[in-house]
């Protein structure tokens, strides 16, 4: 019935609006059953659960068998582990692994079949839930105790396929692969011929006080290698080249080359082109995702205009308002937006709108979030707008940061005065009451300013809000310092009492001193800039966080299955020829860096050790030299984590952190700072400038391919 049409129109409306928001694809079945499916499974609860399923089943590896359940990671000093029974670890894998299956079957139906086949992600997702099961069945069958599991490695995909900004970031990565291998290519050449030319240049000689440095490091084409590459990283200069520079300063031309053409030109080189092509790629995919948004929304304005109410028109199409005004009463959109929209429909006083019209309302989407600050409240008495205009004023808050750039200095005076006394032998009586001076008068701050602004103004500023915590901190701290021991006085030394010492609360009310002066940065306009650049990209980079989680992940089982066990107690002396009797070690072996909290014997330890990016090779050699790993090749384990960390990853991080602040910097020229107005940005809205609206013809062929919408023109 011509009801039941209406109805069908408006949810497909509400879905289609739904999906530009988010940048979804539209490819979906839009029937009514589907679309009800559709939005329960785009819910929040819905949503809310995967998430919680996919965190659960990637923190397992914390307690799996190697458990994580111990204080230290030292192998001298770790007592044994406790390691769940076999089945608890397993039931709670397969109660993730049928969220899973109910997840990517909802997903297959919702698409239909023939989108499916193209759908590569839900391919691979089915594969890795075919080949997680397996193992899991393979691992009860040998009753948990075998040592390979290939599911543990696979896990991080369901993180990856849960998120469509990681997987366009993934994309972008995959693309800018080509010409990154150019220059990785490149820096093999590079290091090849270098190591040619050192095992030529360091070779043994019949004086064997010479050859240190053929002994130590180009011994043979593996570790000649290893010595060059480690070089690359800086983290074996100078040590190096000290053998052959005490012997002739002239070897150091061999050595200063190899850094200047590899780290200069090389590794620069590498970050220049992964900024420009990485970009290049980001573009392409915002671009994308604006078109899905366009798509999306056009899709709302054609189903809208089949309506039995819709005017009819021969030459153009037109939607209601009050159909409108129907879908976006029950789409779930910010409330920010929303509003902007009534109010422009208000504006209009029209009752019917064009496709251009309506494209132009929802043009919200795209604009910055805008959070404007409380007005300040509005005395009647003259003396109290005096007071108001007084300590409102920013003059007011400059004197605040002089204060506390005094109370730093008045610290660090202190500090240089006592640095070489024991604590008995300190007066804390001046501390104690410049301290009790400095917080007073930031709590008078404090009060006098909401007394300006007013407490919703004052707290809407997260300036005001980072200092009035810490004030409170603070002031907290000096009440119970005076509950404790009393008020400050000369020869203030008053003994250990309760948690903590007197000196040590001190000292914690001291750091949060020096951490309040972070205030002046808002004054500041450049560093102001700075810090903004970094938030923001703290708030728009989960993508690379994911992906980056996504490698620690699979690096670190892959670490525990070659690895684990691999360093004892006390280490294999035989391997450095060191005795512990009388407490001698070899330089640069792994018992005297003292690396034994450093191990691959569960998955905490692993999640983080490979992260020390500058000394990673250098720590891992001498972890291979203390195990005395036969097979040599375990070092292209830790070499492929340098790449993907270190040279890759960071210099991805770069490119962005590169585009976030020209970004910044060129609006910085164009928009006057507002002091009641903060600006929020997205990546999407980092390019917004520079991307290109889809035309008519793009959209409306799009759609005329939907495989399960059909259009009436």
């Amino acid at each position: 019935g011509t009801g039941a049409d209406n109805d069908l129109y408006i949810n497909q409306a509400i879905v289609f609006i739904e999906d530009a928001i988010q940048y979804r694809s539209i490819n979906h079945r839009m029937d009514s059953r589907s679309l009800w499916l559709y939005r329960w499974y785009y819910s929040r609860t819905c949503q809310w659960i995967l998430s919680l399923t996919i965190t659960l089943i990637l923190a397992l590896a914390f307690i799996e068998k190697p458990s994580s359940l111990t204080v230290t990671s030292d192998v001298r000093y770790r007592p044994p582990a406790w390691n769940p029974p076999c089945g608890l670890t397993e039931s709670i894998e397969l109660l993730c692994f049928l969220v899973f299956v109910l997840d990517v079957s909802v997903k297959s139906y919702l698409v239909g079949w023939e989108e499916f086949w193209k759908n590569k992600w839900l391919m691979a997702y089915i594969l890795t839930l075919i080949v997680s099961l397996a193992d899991w069945i393979v691992s009860l069958s040998f009753f948990c105790a075998e040592n390979v599991r290939i599911r543990r490695i696979l896990r991080p995909f369901f993180l990856l396929q849960n998120s469509s900004m990681m997987k366009k970031t993934l994309k972008s990565i995959n693309s800018t692969l080509p010409e990154m291998a150019s220059v990785v290519l490149l820096l093999a050449v590079h290091l090849s011929l270098f190591t040619m030319f050192a095992m030529l240049l360091f070779t043994r000689t019949k004086d064997g006080q010479q050859d240190k440095e053929w002994v130590v490091y180009f011994r043979n084409l593996p570790d000649s290698l290893t010595s060059l590459l480690v070089l690359l990283t800086t983290a074996n200069n100078p040590d190096v080249m000290i053998p052959a520079y005490s012997k002739n300063r002239a070897y150091s031309i061999f050595f200063i080359l190899f850094t200047v053409l590899g780290n200069l030109f090389l590794m620069n080189l590498l970050t220049a082109i992964i900024y420009n092509q990485f970009r290049g790629y980001l573009l392409k995919s915002v671009q994308s995702s604006l078109f899905r948004r366009r798509l999306g929304i056009r899709a709302a304005f054609e189903v809208l205009s089949s309506l039995k109410d819709a005017p009819a028109n021969a030459q153009q199409t037109y939607v209601s308002v009050g159909a409108l005004l129907r879908v976006l009463q029950k789409v779930e959109m910010d409330s920010r937006c929303k509003q902007a929209i009534m109010r422009s429909l208000k504006i209009c006083s029209c009752d019917h709108l064009s496709a251009a019209q309506f494209q132009k309302l929802f043009e919200e989407l795209d604009k910055d979030a805008i959070k404007r600050h409380p007005p300040s409240p509005e005395y009647q008495s003259h003396f109290m707008q005096k007071l108001q205009f007084a300590f409102g004023h920013p003059y007011f808050g400059y004197l605040g940061n002089v204060v506390a750039l005094a109370n730093i200095i008045s610290i660090c005076v202190v500090l240089v005065m006592d640095a070489d006394k024991q604590p008995s032998e300190r007066d804390d009586f001046f501390l104690g009451a410049i301290n009790c001076f400095f917080v007073l008068y930031y709590l008078l701050e404090m009060l006098l300013k909401i007394l300006a602004m007013g407490l919703k103004r004052y707290l809407s500023y997260p300036s005001n809000r980072f200092d009035g915590l810490l004030t409170v901190i603070l002031l907290v701290l000096e009440i119970a310092t005076f509950a404790v021991y009393g008020f400050p006085h000369p020869g203030w030394r008053p003994e250990f009492m309760g948690l903590l010492s007197l000196w040590d609360m001190v000292r914690l009310g001291n750091m949060l001193i020096v951490f309040r002066f972070l205030r002046i940065i808002p004054n500041m306009k450049f560093m102001s800039l700075v810090v903004t650049t970094l938030l923001d990209l703290v708030k728009n980079l989960r993508a690379f966080a994911g992906i980056l989680v996504v490698v620690f992940y699979a690096f670190a089982i892959t670490g525990i299955m070659l690895f684990e066990g691999a360093v004892g107690p006390l280490g294999n002396t035989s391997a450095v020829n060191t005795t512990y009797g009388n407490g001698t070690l070899k330089c640069g072996t792994y018992e005297q860096l003292e690396y034994w909290p450093n191990n691959f014997d569960d998955f905490a330890v692993s999640n983080w050790s490979p992260s020390l990016f500058p000394s990673l090779l250098r720590l891992f050699t001498a972890y291979l030299l203390c195990v005395n790993l036969i097979c040599r090749w375990a070092k292209i384990y830790f070499v492929a984590w340098w790449l993907i960390s270190s040279v890759i990853w960071v210099n991805l991080f770069v490119a962005l952190l590169l585009e976030n602040f020209i970004h910044k910097w060129d609006r910085r020229c164009h928009r006057e700072p507002l002091s009641d107005i903060e600006y929020q940005r997205t990546v999407e809205l980092m390019f917004r400038d520079v991307l290109e609206e889809p035309t008519e013809e793009e959209l409306m062929e799009k759609l005329h391919q939907h495989p399960h919408l059909q259009l009436c023109r």
